[in-house]
């Protein structure tokens, strides 16, 4: 590694890290998430770019960002929402998405726009809601039989898609996929059920002691679990995405009302410097000159995104929200964009998607983060009622 390459590269990922919430802050009109911004960024100085900025040299950082962008995922969902109707609700929800999805896809594959249609299809019917949390927040879109429907379909459609990921793209061998996946499920219960022994509870103490101290044993500890995942994942040939959304589940089982500051730390920790460095890095290996040469591709993965998630909203929610708020949990059921990110990422370092594919999905995610959830915001506004007296007859 050339180290002049890599710091030269970490200092203009650090300045667009800097810059790029003041830039949102300054832009009129609805706020634009980070991600876009980063994502811009890394274009910006790539190798199609401006060249200034060296992808290779920062590469373990960003596969720890890519972990940390998910461990947080994992840690975002609320495990009684998924067991309650809006959770099982949105269960069927994506898999009617993942039928319409690998049909549609299947017609691409076999007119040969897409060479393996499997990470395609998964990618069309993911959710980034996690990305879009403070706008919904700051619109209140979270309240009420709405925001239900919202927060368990975006659990879903980050956990079942992770899930997919593993099974089908993270591993040579889908059988190892499925044990895996079934092992780190294990794992992950038996943490849970440790922690409620006594000697496990000695150790939350020794934890909690040390967690404001400099000895940060709580950061500490998720770093450790996710290079180890990471370790793991290059020893046996396989992707630590689903280890670490699971372990973020964990660590909320774990944390509850013990650990207040960990989600705080976390979220200092890797939206601070893990996870920018992962997107920017993203923004550097995009194939630009696909993407542009095919704005159709990239209309058209923006579409289907929107009509994969649609049809199962009209139909399974029906009874559940009105027109307006089904219109509203469509347009951000569709926005996605950090997991295309990473399933784009994987997909074409395991070789099972064409590049210009790769660059249109993301290209298509940037496009649903600009466009679906302001359009939501406006359906949530009220019509303008008149002040002027109603005529009589």
């Amino acid at each position: 590694m050339d180290v002049h390459s890599a710091v030269g590269t970490l200092l203009v990922i650090a300045v667009i890290a800097v810059v790029a919430p003041i830039a949102i802050a300054l832009l009129p009109g609805p706020r634009i998430p980070q991600v876009v911004v980063l994502i811009l960024g890394g274009m910006l100085i790539g190798p199609q770019g401006l060249r200034i900025g060296s992808p290779t040299s920062v590469q373990i950082l960003a596969d720890v960002g890519l972990g940390f962008l998910f461990l947080l995922a994992g840690y975002e969902v609320d495990q009684r929402l998924l067991r309650a109707d809006p959770g099982r609700r949105a269960a069927v929800s994506w898999l009617m998405s993942v039928a319409l999805a690998g049909g549609v896809v299947g017609l691409l594959y076999a007119a040969g726009l897409v060479r393996a249609f499997v990470p395609v299809a998964i990618a069309l019917t993911t959710t980034a809601l996690g990305t879009l949390l403070p706008i919904l927040r700051e619109q209140h879109l979270l309240g009420g039989r709405l925001g239900k429907h919202l927060l368990a379909s975006g659990a879903v459609g980050e956990l079942l898609p992770i899930i997919a990921v593993a099974v089908f793209l993270g591993a040579t061998n889908r059988w190892v996929a499925l044990i895996s996946l079934l092992a780190v499920a294990a794992v992950a219960f038996g943490l849970t059920l440790l922690s409620r022994s006594f000697r496990m509870g000695r150790l939350r103490e020794i934890i909690e002691e040390g967690e404001h101290e400099t000895t940060q044993t709580t950061v500490r500890g998720t770093v450790l679990l996710l290079v180890l995942l990471l370790a793991v994942a290059e020893q046996f040939h396989l992707d630590a995405v689903l280890g670490a959304f699971l372990a973020g589940m964990v660590l909320r089982r774990w944390a509850g009302s013990g650990l207040p500051a960990l989600e705080g730390k976390l979220d200092a920790l890797g939206y601070g410097f893990f996870i920018p460095i992962f997107f920017v890095y993203s923004g550097m290996t995009m194939d630009l000159k696909a993407m542009v040469s095919a704005p159709l591709r990239v209309l058209m993965f923006a579409a289907l995104m929107l009509l994969v998630h649609l049809v199962p909203a009209q139909i399974l929610y029906r009874r559940s929200l009105d027109a307006r708020e089904r219109w509203q949990l469509t347009l951000i059921a569709s926005t996605a964009l950090p997991l295309l990110v990473a399933i784009s990422e994987i997909g074409l370092r395991n070789g099972t998607m064409l590049p210009e594919n790769g660059a249109a999905l993301v290209g298509a995610g940037v496009l649903t983060v600009l466009v679906f959830p302001a359009v939501a915001v406006v359906l949530q506004r009220p019509p303008i009622v008149s002040d002027a007296p109603t005529p009589t007859a």
